[in-house]
């Protein structure tokens, strides 16, 4: 799979603890918008997706994830690959956290299930919505800018504005003016 970009905060101690957590997340576009799973309680946004199980492959579970954090249920035929996103930043140790994040394009069916959202998912009030990706790029530059907690966050909402802004690049998604 393609790179698409690199995160790497330098900021992490190689001889310490490393962690490995590959993820694979979903990039579902309806109606020239986005299904992305918001966090009411922070206010960010974030592809759905998440960690790979032991067993698992990307695909086993891109589908997995993508019907636990957002109800959504991927057509298996309609899959492309995307890109990959490479992130290194520190552990709360102070060692390594090493995630190959893979993204791919897919539809979806119209039958929508019930969330089966973890208890940090449900902390944080994880609600799907399709939002335009210039809603995504606004939100998450809101969160990284005046917030100042929680690094590993701020790594990812990074990443997922960063990824829509290739898509609007690539012009797979049509620019157009948020709308409040």
């Amino acid at each position: 799979m393609k790179l698409l970009f690199t995160i790497d905060t330098l900021d992490y101690d190689e001889k310490k603890e490393i962690i490995i957590r590959p993820s694979v997340r979903g990039i579902i576009i309806k109606n020239n918008k986005l299904a992305m799973v918001h966090s009411l309680k922070y206010d960010y946004y974030k592809f759905p997706g998440g960690g790979m199980e032991k067993g698992e492959n990307q695909i086993q579970t891109l589908i997995r994830e993508t019907k636990e954090e957002a109800g959504l249920i991927i057509k298996p035929d309609t899959i492309k690959e995307y890109g990959m996103v490479k992130r290194k930043d520190k552990t709360l140790n102070g060692g390594l956290f090493l995630q190959d994040n893979y993204y791919y394009l897919c539809e979806i069916e119209d039958e929508r299930k019930k969330q089966n959202l973890d208890d940090y998912e449900k902390d944080e009030e994880f609600t799907l919505e399709f939002v335009s990706p210039e809603v995504v790029i606004e939100t998450n530059e809101r969160y990284i800018n005046y917030n100042q907690t929680n690094i590993k966050n701020k790594n990812m909402i990074y990443r997922e504005k960063e990824i829509c802004k290739l898509l609007i690049k690539e012009k797979r998604l049509g620019s157009s003016e948020i709308v409040k």
